[in-house]
């Protein structure tokens, strides 16, 4: 006899079932209730840590250690308010450069002159990985009030890493102020101990190019290697730069010397070759289409984006 047909028969099996399955549904409600008023009292717990986090944030900077103001500075990054930058401001001035490094990603979301304002005496710190956290942040900042300072930095600075992070902040900024001075830095021979510079400097070219195109400061080169009709650029929007910035017309021939070199870095080239279609001019479609089966792979996908760039820019010339 199966088991549903025992409890049938026997009313006294039948109500302790009941009973059990009764006293299981209690339970289980009461753990139910008990777990979401633990919840609402944490999340009023977490509102109210939130509401308090800018005055804590502020006495950590003032009088914690240098682990504890660290901590509390990537706390103010992760924020993204003018307000919480403001509280990180007096560590840009603090002993340890560690914590003036760190800082500096802190503050860029104050709006763009006061940061500006703000960074641009850690330019002259005397701690190297200060000015080049300086640099790259003001790369985030995109104020084109920068573009100077930073090409003085780049010109007095010995330290290569900072000079690379001032190329590689003129590029996020997208002023095309900048390009005659990058294009500067391509004409240098090529060697062991540019190559990266170099790439950044191309690269930067293209990103300004690509931010006048199409306002978007995210580069990736090659794009993808997905079919045509899956790439993300709205070729619509392209146009020869070179009709209207002459800094772009000079650039242009620059970047296709580096795209011939032998010589050159495969970096290098692969950064020109985004460069050349990121600014239009079909003065660069040849060069560009002799690498279209290139043995390096990803300079070949990057030429076939760029002669697409380029062609649309030509056809909407």
């Amino acid at each position: 006899m199966g088991a549903g047909a025992a409890s049938k028969l026997d009313p006294a099996r039948g109500v302790k079932g009941s009973i059990k399955n009764s006293k299981f549904k209690t339970q289980g409600f009461r753990a139910f209730f008990c777990l979401f008023v633990f919840f609402c009292a944490l999340c009023g717990f977490a509102g109210k840590i939130s509401a308090q986090a800018p005055e804590n944030l502020a006495e950590r900077i003032r009088a914690g250690n240098s682990e504890q103001k660290r901590s509390a500075l990537f706390e103010i990054r992760n924020l993204r308010t003018a307000e919480a930058s403001r509280t990180a401001l007096p560590a840009l001035r603090d002993s340890d450069e560690i914590v003036r490094a760190t800082a500096a990603f802190s503050v860029i979301y104050l709006p763009k002159d006061e940061a500006l304002a703000s960074l641009s005496p850690n330019l002259r710190d005397k701690s190297e990985i200060v000015r080049r956290e300086t640099a790259y942040a003001l790369g985030k900042v995109q104020n084109p009030a920068a573009v100077n300072p930073l090409i003085e930095t780049f010109q007095k600075d010995k330290s290569a890493e900072v000079k690379n992070a001032c190329v590689v902040a003129l590029g996020e900024i997208g002023d095309a102020a900048a390009i005659d001075f990058l294009t500067g830095v391509l004409r240098q021979k090529p060697s062991d101990d540019n190559d990266f510079l170099r790439r950044s400097a191309a690269r930067s070219v293209g990103q300004i190019a690509q931010i006048i195109q199409i306002r978007e400061a995210y580069t990736v080169t090659p794009e993808s290697f997905l079919p045509e009709k899956y790439k993300s650029v709205t070729l619509e929007k392209y146009r020869n730069l070179s009709q209207t910035g002459e800094q772009f017309r000079r650039a242009v021939p620059v970047l296709i010397e580096v795209l011939e070199n032998a010589r050159e870095a495969d970096d290098a080239k692969r950064e020109a070759a985004f460069a050349l279609g990121a600014i239009g001019d079909r003065a660069a479609l040849s060069a560009l289409e002799k690498n279209l089966n290139a043995k390096d792979y990803y300079l070949a996908e990057i030429c076939a984006e760029s002669v697409r760039k380029v062609s649309s820019a030509g056809a909407s010339d």
